[in-house]
Formats: C-alpha cells, structure tokens, sequence
C-alpha cells in the first residue's frame, strides 16, 4: 500500500491506496480507451461510476477516489457520463417533504 497522491497540491481524501495491474488485449485496450486519454484514468472512472450505481460507493468516496474537490465537479461528471441512479431519489423527495413541512408547522417557513 502506497500514501495517497497528492494532486496537484490537493491534500489526499484518503491515506493509503492499492496498485492493480490488470492485463488486456491491446485491441481491446485500444478500444475503451478515449482518444487522447490515459488507459489508467479512463479505468479509475469506470470503476468510479459502477461503484457509485451499485451503492458500494457513497458520492464522497467516488469523489475522493476521483480526486475532485467538490460535488459540483463530481455532478457534472456524473450527468456526463449518463449516471442518474442517486441523482435525486424517492428517499430524497420523501425527505425534502418532510423537512418542509416540519418547517412550515414550526412556522419557519412562508407560503
């Protein structure tokens, strides 16, 4: 296990981290990979974004693990790359409704 990069000057959201070497086809390489980007990013992205939908990521860690600073960043990277899951669920709404009216019953709120 190596420290956590340092990006830039950015200061690491996390503290030790693991090399995976994986091994594929050159073809194939060729072919996921974006023209002009790094076959290592490209790889961190993908297993960003299949964290993030199957839940085993929370949207700090994804954007720990991203290296972005904040979660307009990793919004927009996430809208990019067609990623609605946890955009806003029906836990969220359900949560914002509740709140409002706890708002409006404590006469916090105006309508």
């Amino acid at each position: 296990m190596e420290q956590g990069i340092n990006r830039g000057g950015r200061v690491p959201c996390y503290i030790s981290s693991m090399q995976v070497t994986v091994e594929i086809p050159e073809e194939m390489a060729q072919r996921l990979m974006p023209q002009g980007q790094d076959l290592a990013r490209t790889t961190i992205e993908a297993v960003a974004i299949e964290g993030y939908r199957s839940g085993a990521l929370t949207a700090r860690q994804t954007r720990c693990l991203l290296g972005f600073e904040t979660g307009y960043e990793l919004d927009g990277f996430l809208k990019a790359h067609n990623v609605w899951e946890h955009a806003y669920s029906l836990e969220d709404l359900e949560q914002d409704r509740q709140t409002l009216n706890w708002l409006e019953s404590d006469g916090r709120l105006k309508t």
